[in-house]
């Protein structure tokens, strides 16, 4: 998986700051230009990016990086629905990768998420197969 470094961004000289601190005291509006064309942020994407505006209009220094959320074993197990001890068996046979905070096990809601897709794929040509082999039973 490829990292994207953080983008740190100096903050912004004082007349700037200033012109941008009251174009942004009367609105959570955003609307950006890319190649040309109008795009309306959503309302997520618009509170990161007038957040991200006002901290530059207050001249301060920001940091932009993207979080991936790191799960316990046990927030991981309850999401995928087994044991705390199935999913520790899981990550030490390797199925499902796991980093090590110190001595704590930490991992990926992505890689849960590809576990449960895996494991759906895996149900559905289950009874694709069951199908299958009953269909070809009632031909004979």
């Amino acid at each position: 998986m490829a990292l994207i470094a953080p983008r740190v961004s100096a903050g912004l000289p004082a007349g700037e700051a200033r012109a941008l601190t009251r174009a942004l005291e009367d609105t959570n509006d955003v609307t950006v230009f890319v190649d040309g064309t109008v795009h309306r942020l959503p309302a997520e994407a618009r509170d990161a990016v007038v957040d991200l505006l006002a901290r530059l209009g207050r001249g301060e220094t920001v940091t932009v990086s993207s979080v991936e959320e790191m799960l316990t074993t046990s927030q991981a197990a309850e999401l995928a629905g087994i044991s705390h001890t199935y999913l520790r068996n899981m990550t030490d046979r390797g199925e499902i990768p796991v980093e090590y905070r110190g001595s704590h096990r930490r991992i990926r809601t992505a890689h849960i998420m590809a576990w449960l897709e895996q494991q759906k794929l895996a149900e559905q040509k289950r009874k694709q197969g069951k199908n299958a082999a009953v269909d070809a039973g009632a031909g004979e």
